[in-house]
């Protein structure tokens, strides 16, 4: 069975991928695509986020990272998909948290993280309380926006996934003696050791993109 992945970022995502293979087994076959693909670091810089434009953090593949507005790789993005429904994949995962508008066309599902996180988040809270990690203070504001009709009382705080360990381990000291049901690792580049140490510090459930959003997909495709 063949299954898409599109990265906002550069594929392939060397970083998510040694998470999630295990989970999909040995007869699922990722085929990945990225926005930023082909592209250089100097022509990536100039998709810096325009006024009111959605930021947007991805892995590159020099495993860097980049900082850019939603705007610029919205067309890219529908390239990918196109590229990945030619090499026969039977659903698209977007690896990224973010939100995205209804602009793509596509011939097989397209999964995104953020309305499963959001879905899980506000199942799993019973008192509407819920502390979110993202990527870059630029997005605090977005974070309010994309939850704040999802739960009650919302504590972002930033912590870079593509830097050093150190930041998210300072982002869950920051917010361990917050009252909340649980801590949501709202973006794909967290890894099962970044959310082992924010479980371990805060002593909270925690709920991590990438691997949520493959299991969603095996119940979704019977994948065992």
């Amino acid at each position: 069975m063949k299954i898409g992945g599109v990265t906002i970022g550069q594929s392939p995502r060397v970083d998510v991928t040694p998470d999630i293979l295990p989970i999909f087994g040995e007869d699922v076959e990722l085929l990945e695509a990225g926005a930023l693909d082909g592209l250089t670091r100097e022509e990536i810089e100039q998709m810096k986020p325009k006024e009111d434009d959605y930021v947007l953090v991805s892995r590159l593949n020099d495993g860097s990272y980049a900082k850019f507005g939603e705007s610029f790789i919205l067309e890219r993005l529908q390239g990918c998909i196109e590229k990945l429904e030619a090499e026969g994949v039977e659903l698209i995962m977007f690896f990224c948290g973010g939100t995205f508008p209804d602009v793509f066309k596509a011939h097989v599902p397209l999964i995104y993280p953020s309305g499963l996180l959001n879905g899980v988040a506000k199942g799993l809270s019973p008192r509407s309380k819920i502390i979110l990690i993202t990527p870059d203070k630029e997005q605090i504001q977005q974070a309010y926006d994309q939850w704040g009709s999802v739960v009650k009382t919302l504590h972002p705080v930033a912590a870079n996934p593509y830097g050093d360990i150190q930041e998210v381990i300072d982002a869950a000291n920051a917010v361990k003696d917050i009252d909340a049901d649980l801590v949501v690792m709202d973006c794909i580049g967290y890894t099962e050791r970044s959310k082992k140490l924010v479980k371990e510090i805060t002593g909270k459930p925690v709920i991590m993109c990438r691997t949520l959003l493959a299991r969603v997909v095996c119940e979704m495709l019977d994948i065992s």
